[in-house]
């Protein structure tokens, strides 16, 4: 079975804290899930489970087992079962996992909208190419002359094209291939992630990304009750962005030299001045997990804007390019077209 999607992580976590909260164990809690969940892979998994939780009595043995679960779930879910804050942990899970389904929802709407305008862009012209150009060159014929210039080199393309057809069949189909592999597989999403995080239009984006993964990860280990030096270890298996990564490699060399938490991070500049702020004002209050809450939320509602502005962006760009083009290839053959109907007269 292949690992669970954040919408399912959401679900069973969500689950799970409510069936805890009820008093219910966790074992009895599994059976009651295997109750509701129709057959298919939702019961091999819980019926796997439930055998690991009675031979062994842990969720998290049982977690591991199952392989479908991601090693930073896993991980919270054994402090929850040492600390006996289970419940806590699983809701607080169930909240994380849904803001990182609603920035992946997010980040896919902002890519998909320009892929499916350039598509159009291409069909448009294409269609100009290969259809619309050879009627007007058949009408110059008719008149004693024939496309030149411009028109005659995209016309030269467009039968080009036509000749090659089959070729084109195959190349698509191979792009879409490798659309794909970016976009199914574990490795070309991590590829794409790469790409994202060194491109100059998306590098800062990903830095914000990456730094609210941060703030959340930071606010579920401390609020499951793990000290900072803890939360900081179990946030670095969470954040994949190696320039934020580096910093919390620095935030906790610099607390090993006897720096505070608050002082590290300023130090490491892995957050903006106001919550840099925010965090000073957390670690002095004792509020350091409900800060971390409040700085992950703040920075999805940028990530957000952010998105909505670049796509609010892109859209009048990609239909003013497409008008050019679409302009042009229509005046280079309705010019001299007016010009030869112009001398028959």
């Amino acid at each position: 079975m292949k690992t669970l999607s954040n919408t399912e992580l959401t679900t069973f976590c969500s689950q799970f804290s409510l069936i805890l909260r009820s008093g219910i164990s966790s074992l009895e809690g599994l059976s009651i899930m295997l109750e509701d969940t129709p057959e298919g892979d939702g019961t091999v998994l819980l019926k796997g489970m439930i055998a690991t939780m009675e031979e062994t009595g842990s969720l998290y043995e049982a977690l591991i087992t199952s392989k479908v679960f991601p090693p930073y779930l896993c991980s919270m879910v054994q402090i929850g079962e040492q600390s006996g804050r289970l419940d806590d942990v699983m809701a607080s899970l169930s909240e994380h996992y849904h803001r990182e389904e609603e920035m992946a929802r997010n980040i896919k709407s902002a890519v998909t909208y320009p892929l499916v305008m350039l598509g159009m862009m291409m069909v448009v012209i294409f269609v100009l190419i290969v259809k619309v150009l050879p009627v007007f060159n058949e009408v110059f014929r008719q008149l004693g002359t024939g496309l030149t210039g411009i028109s005659g080199t995209i016309l030269s393309l467009g039968n080009t094209i036509s000749r090659y057809a089959a070729l084109l069949v195959i190349l698509a189909v191979l792009l879409a291939t490798v659309f794909l592999y970016f976009a199914f597989t574990a490795k070309g999403r991590h590829q794409i992630g790469s790409f994202a995080r060194s491109f100059f239009l998306t590098k800062n984006l990903m830095e914000k990304i990456a730094c609210s993964r941060f703030a959340s990860g930071m606010y579920l280990s401390l609020s499951s009750g793990l000290d900072t030096d803890q939360s900081l270890e179990m946030v670095s298996r969470l954040v994949e962005h190696p320039v934020i990564q580096a910093k919390i490699k620095q935030i906790q060399e610099l607390i090993l030299e006897g720096t505070s938490f608050a002082d590290a991070v300023t130090k490491s500049s892995i957050f903006s001045g106001i919550y840099t702020r925010m965090v000073s004002i957390g670690y002095k209050t004792g509020s350091m997990d409900d800060v971390m809450k409040q700085i992950s939320v703040q920075y999805d509602e940028e990530i957000d804007a952010r998105m909505t502005d670049l796509v609010a962006k892109l859209e009048p760009t990609l239909v003013a390019i497409l008008s050019i083009v679409v302009g042009l290839i229509l005046l280079s053959v309705m010019l001299p077209l007016m010009g030869i109907m112009s001398n028959i007269r």
